[in-house]
């Protein structure tokens, strides 16, 4: 890592910590965005499916199998034909942590809750829910993938990877905790391949951005989803402080129109779309 993005990132993170709030909720004008922090962010209750994950992760953080691997997160490919990486480096360098998994997916578990009981049935787990649609963008080894996916078989999840080698891990991960309720998309994520998926969906529920860390990249990604979202979608951004480029995007879809609330949690970056909500950006801790 370059020393001036090294001393970036702490100064970002110095900045945020002087300047974000953990107040339960308090100062949340939004009784919706209240009730999510209270029942999203601050729960602290385990899924029964989480521990098996959690397993194989650090499972996969002492895997010393080497894959050709090619990475598009940065923007730059490596070699045409990759490179030989062990899977422990890769899981360390990539691997979203735990506690910003797991708040994924209480987000994805309490928007299912909602989306049901606005159908009229009363509970989440009714007949009436077809469950939710989840676009990921950048798989990895397919963790955070299976966090969202456990919380409800109903739910479909479309994840997108660019490298081969990481993305038959993901699938055979998936397969190893009994998920079937995911699509992988392998290739490089570009305009027109994203275009392509976004089309074949309805409507995007979630959507959980964490692939090229690239301005231009980033703005791609978000107005693709954008286009298919609704009032209730979230879309999630990782890495919002990661380098300036990532910055320059996260503050730029904050001022995006089609937006009114924005929570900067430091390392991911939470979009709403409901016109009911204030034009407003949060910055709490979790």
């Amino acid at each position: 890592m370059q020393k001036n993005v090294y001393l970036y990132r702490v100064l970002s993170w110095l900045k945020h910590q002087l300047t974000a709030r953990n107040t339960g909720g308090h100062g949340v004008h939004s009784p919706y965005l209240f009730e999510w922090v209270r029942m999203v962010m601050s729960d602290k209750n385990a899924y029964y499916a989480w521990q098996a994950i959690e397993d194989l992760r650090s499972e996969l953080l002492h895997d010393t199998r080497e894959v050709e691997f090619v990475d598009y997160g940065s923007g730059k490919l490596k070699g045409e034909n990759g490179e030989r990486r062990r899977v422990c480096d890769i899981a360390k360098g990539s691997l979203v942590e735990k506690k910003y998994a797991q708040l994924l997916a209480r987000l994805v578990g309490w928007l299912g809750a909602s989306h049901s009981l606005e159908n009229g049935s009363g509970t989440a787990y009714s007949l009436e829910f077809r469950g939710l649609t989840i676009v990921e963008l950048g798989t990895s080894l397919g963790i955070t993938t299976a966090y969202m996916a456990a919380m409800d078989s109903r739910n479909r999840i479309v994840s997108c990877e660019g490298c081969l080698a990481v993305a038959e891990i993901a699938m055979a991960n998936w397969k190893k905790l009994g998920l079937s309720n995911i699509a992988c998309v392998v290739g490089e994520i570009t305009v027109d391949s994203l275009q392509v998926t976004v089309d074949s969906l309805q409507r995007i529920d979630v959507a959980f951005i964490d692939a090229n860390h690239t301005y231009e990249a980033t703005l791609t990604y978000f107005n693709a989803l954008a286009s298919r979202v609704h009032e209730k979608s979230v879309v999630v951004v990782d890495d919002i402080h990661y380098n300036e480029d990532m910055e320059k995007a996260w503050k730029a879809i904050c001022a995006d129109e089609r937006v009114t609330t924005t929570m900067d949690l430091y390392r991911m970056g939470l979009v709403f779309f409901d016109k009911h909500y204030w034009h407003r950006n949060y910055k709490m801790n979790i």
